[in-house]
């Protein structure tokens, strides 16, 4: 079953295929997703030292969390982890991001070692693998299910097989970022980005990506929201409130002795605010006030939200963001020259 829930952070990864002949690996190659990521290993030893030498890489997510040392209470029973929320969409500045391996793609039959052992070699235990049988392999695989070592597998000679293939590699690599996110979730659940566990919103949002060919995102604050940006880098900023951020914006352009055309804007719940040079917060400093109100949508989940799409959004520097569509294009580059590159 599909669990809709939305990830703090989502970017395409790689997906390495591993198997000693090298001329299926071609033939395959040419049947999988245009969009997918992937690099084709002929030798299983090559493959793993590229692999794990990757995995000595610290996770991603711990470079979220640090031990809060500001305390205003002298106890050392307690611990305050603080979590740095600001890190998550700097991850877009980070040019190797789509070159982390999510799934491995492995045949079991393979003269110098067979798949099952290669799986057990790998260092790395957020890697899911899949397993490629043949008939007699069967029993094998399933054993090898049961105890974990491989997440699943495929029989080469079904008729089906690139269609369950590229389904199977596109749920696991869902699955590998639910678990490397895990506790940055549980974490965020007790803030003020609800709309992350919201199941109603968490549709919408897959609305909103396949609209706008969204394949990766991240979490952002002032305001709270997800950025979201396309195969060719393009940027959409997804800005979620509800009634009681609003009611905020507005007590706080109040404040400031902000227009009155503005604060009915805030009150009507017509336009949502993006005053990206003030951290979210109206300032008189902006003279155009006009320009930094976006159109509002309302929507009814387990919360009452109203989201706004900026394009461009100007609190990012993204202009040189490493777009999706150069990253297939180099893989696709070495892979003409006969290049493997390590992960």
């Amino acid at each position: 079953m599909k669990s809709y829930a939305i990830h703090p952070f989502h970017f395409p990864t790689t997906v390495a295929f591993v198997d000693d002949n090298p001329q299926f690996l071609a033939n395959l190659s040419l049947q999988l997703d245009s969009q997918l990521a992937f690099r084709l290993f002929h030798s299983p030893f090559s493959a793993l030292v590229a692999l794990n030498a990757a995995s000595s890489v610290p996770p991603m997510v711990e470079r979220f969390f640090s031990l809060y040392r500001h305390r205003g209470d002298a106890s050392y029973t307690r611990h305050v982890i603080d979590i740095s929320l600001d890190m998550i969409h700097r991850e877009v500045h980070n040019e190797r991001r789509f070159e982390q391996v999510s799934v491995v793609v492995v045949d079991y039959d393979m003269p110098e070692i067979d798949g099952l052992e290669f799986c057990r070699s790998l260092k790395n235990p957020a890697i899911k693998k899949i397993l490629l049988t043949g008939k007699a392999d069967e029993q094998v695989a399933v054993r090898a299910f049961n105890e974990r070592t491989i997440d699943r597998f495929i029989r080469k000679q079904n008729d089906d097989v690139m269609a369950v293939l590229n389904r199977t590699i596109a749920e696991l690599q869902q699955e590998h970022f639910g678990q490397i996110e895990h506790m940055l979730s549980d974490a965020l659940a007790v803030g003020s980005h609800l709309f992350l566990g919201d199941p109603e919103f968490a549709r919408r949002f897959e609305e909103i990506r396949e609209r706008l060919g969204i394949v990766e995102y991240y979490l952002s604050c002032a305001p709270d929201g997800i950025l979201m940006l396309d195969t060719t880098g393009a940027a959409h900023l997804l800005i979620v409130q509800t009634e009681a951020m609003m009611q905020g914006h507005y007590e706080v352009a109040y404040d400031q002795a902000a227009p009155e055309g503005l604060l009915e804007q805030l009150r009507s719940g017509h336009s949502l605010p993006y005053f990206w040079k003030t951290a979210g917060n109206y300032s008189p400093i902006y003279e155009d006030w006009r320009a930094c109100l976006h159109p509002a949508t309302e929507f009814h989940g387990r919360d009452c939200y109203l989201y706004s799409l900026v394009k461009n959004p100007g609190a990012f520097n993204l202009k040189y963001v490493y777009p999706y569509s150069e990253y297939l294009d180099r893989l696709d580059r070495e892979a003409r020259q006969g290049i493997t590159s390590t992960p």
